[in-house]
Formats: C-alpha cells, sequence, structure tokens
C-alpha cells in the first residue's frame, strides 16, 4: 500500500507538471496585460518607461525573478512579481519577447 501511495503521488507531481508547462496562450497574454499600465500595450512603452516588446526573453526572467527575490530594488515591480508563479513569469516573458519591438 505504501509503494502504491508514493507511486500515487510521483504521478500527480509528474502530472500537474505537465499541466503547467501546456499554459494556455490566452492566459498568457491576460497576465501580461497587466503590464500595459507602465509598459504600453503589447510591451511598447511611452517615453520614460522600459519597453518589454522583443526584449531578450531571459534577461526579462532574470529580472522579474530578481524583483522578486528582492535582489532588485524597485519602486512596484518587487511587490507585482511576488504574484505570479516563476512558470508565469518565464510565460509572460516568452510572450512579450515574441512581440515586435
Amino acid at each position: 500500500m505504501k509503494i502504491q501511495r508514493v507511486l500515487t503521488a510521483a504521478s500527480l507531481v509528474a502530472l500537474s507538471g505537465l499541466a503547467q508547462a501546456q499554459v494556455d496562450p490566452l492566459h498568457v497574454r491576460s497576465w501580461a496585460a497587466s503590464c500595459a499600465a507602465c509598459h504600453g500595450t503589447d510591451g511598447r512603452a511611452q517615453p520614460g518607461m522600459e519597453s518589454l516588446a522583443g526584449a531578450n526573453k531571459d534577461d526579462m526572467v532574470k529580472k522579474m525573478l530578481d524583483f522578486k527575490a528582492g535582489r532588485k530594488p524597485a519602486t512596484i515591480m518587487h511587490q507585482l512579481a511576488k504574484g505570479y508563479s516563476d512558470e508565469q513569469i518565464v510565460a509572460i516573458a516568452g510572450y512579450f519577447a515574441a512581440q515586435k519591438k
């Protein structure tokens, strides 16, 4: 019985990982929409703000994870980043990286 419970638990963990890996593009777009107030529609910001459209995905992920962990000082991004899972941050960065500058 104990082995069966361990295998069942392992299977559930594996399935949850698969479910997270296949994120609905509409969900990603809705998460990214919350960035529009500061970073512009689809990441094309007005002068004075950082544009995200076409930026390097890995750089965006690193910045967001640094904000989330408190390693990068910010006025509000450190608070906003904490509202997303690491997987959501990767998906959002991918969305913005795919946008035209």
